[in-house]
């Protein structure tokens, strides 16, 4: 008779059920939240193809300020970087 949980689980009669629902709810919406942002922001191509391009031009611009290439060349190929 006095052993064992009783009627309300082992809680101590504060039913914290209405918690872990709250928690669960809360972790579906962190995943929707997190699938979204990761679908319109992480395969932004335009991004990326800036952030390529914008690399590209750095190690060209070391290139031309090492002398490895002439002021020609550097005009040149920065164009077609840029287009």
């Amino acid at each position: 008779m006095g052993y064992g949980y009783g009627m309300m689980g082992g809680w101590g009669g504060f039913g914290l059920g209405w918690l872990f629902m709250l928690v669960w709810w809360a972790l579906i919406l962190a995943v929707l939240v997190g699938l979204i942002r990761w679908l319109f922001t992480g395969h932004s191509g335009d991004s990326g193809a800036r952030s390529d391009s914008k690399r590209h031009l750095d190690i060209l611009k070391e290139r031309y300020a090492r002398g490895d290439i002439d002021r020609e060349t550097y005009d040149r190929m920065r164009r077609e970087l840029e287009s």
